[in-house]
């Protein structure tokens, strides 16, 4: 519990740190620097290894807390007859099991509306923004490829990240092509011979991929936290959504201001030079860390 516990406040502080960019960047330039930020933290090798360490932990975190709280019930079946538990704990460490859960709660709620849309459905589109000097809108590629979304939308599609071109609707237009020209123009059975052959040189027998783009998860969360975010019937699921977060970062806080300091204890690593000032750093972070997760969905909300 105490390994995968202060593994996974490693976790929160890296992810802030990521998230932070919401706010902290904006416009155009935000929205490209926490799209790459997405695109690398589902992609690097390296991060990934600690993805499957992170999805690991939260399981075993969980489960492990439910076997403890089983043992411990067991260890006791008969309660007390006199039971004043406030006398030598804190409210926080006697709850531990019921907010944990709505941690877990709060996370599979977050997983399913930001990171299985991004993993798993085409919901989120590829990252576009409109180039003046092409007076068109573009996709940002990873090698800044100049492919728009008018052009796409003739001779291509998307597939995932992939901005591919598809053989049978380049082949159309280049067939439109070509019988537009031979009808407005007089042409030679020598001159039709030769623009045959040049246009079966074009002709594509396989898709091709011509660039590889971000997905744009800014604006899938943007509008998510907004006040426009709202159902037919009028349910504001952006302040629902937004509140919904507040309060399960104040979950967190709770949980981790015993969690934090309690890890160091079942890890033996008490001092009485060191552990008060490991008490005082650990309430700064349940404190800090859920404050700065909080503050970036009202932020948003409040701007949108």
């Amino acid at each position: 519990m105490a390994l995968t516990g202060l593994f996974l406040c490693l976790f929160l502080v890296g992810h802030l740190l990521g998230n932070l960019q919401m706010i902290f960047q904006t416009g155009e330039e935000g929205k490209r620097i926490f799209n790459e930020y997405a695109y690398f933290m589902t992609h690097n090798p390296a991060v990934k290894v600690l993805s499957y360490l992170t999805y690991f932990s939260i399981l075993f975190h969980a489960a492990d807390g439910i076997v403890l709280l089983v043992q411990n019930r067991r260890a006791r079946p008969v309660k007390y007859a006199y039971s004043k538990p406030s006398a030598n704990s804190s409210w926080t460490s006697r709850y531990m099991a019921l907010l944990g859960t709505l941690v877990l709660v709060f996370i599979a709620t977050h997983m399913s509306n930001f990171w299985w849309k991004m993993k798993y459905t085409t919901e989120v589109p590829l990252h576009s923004y409109y180039s003046e000097t092409s007076q068109d809108t573009l996709y940002l590629t990873h090698k800044g490829e100049q492919i728009t979304t008018a052009q796409l939308r003739m001779i291509g599609d998307t597939e995932g990240t992939q901005i591919i071109m598809r053989a049978d609707k380049m082949n159309q237009s280049i067939e439109k092509e070509y019988n537009s020209y031979i009808s407005e123009n007089v042409l030679s059975e020598e001159q039709l011979l030769a623009f045959e052959e040049a246009k079966n040189k074009q002709i594509r027998k396989k898709d091709e991929v011509l660039g590889e783009g971000y997905k744009d998860l800014h604006t899938v969360v943007l509008q998510y936290f907004s006040k426009g975010n709202t159902t037919e019937s009028g349910i504001p699921v952006g302040l629902l959504g937004t509140l919904f977060y507040v309060i399960s970062m104040s979950v967190l806080a709770f949980h981790l201001w015993h969690g934090f300091s309690s890890a160091f204890q079942s890890l033996g690593l008490n001092h009485p030079k060191y552990t008060p000032l490991i008490s005082i750093f650990g309430r700064g972070f349940a404190i800090v860390v859920p404050l700065l997760f909080a503050i970036i969905p009202v932020i948003i909300y409040i701007n949108s």
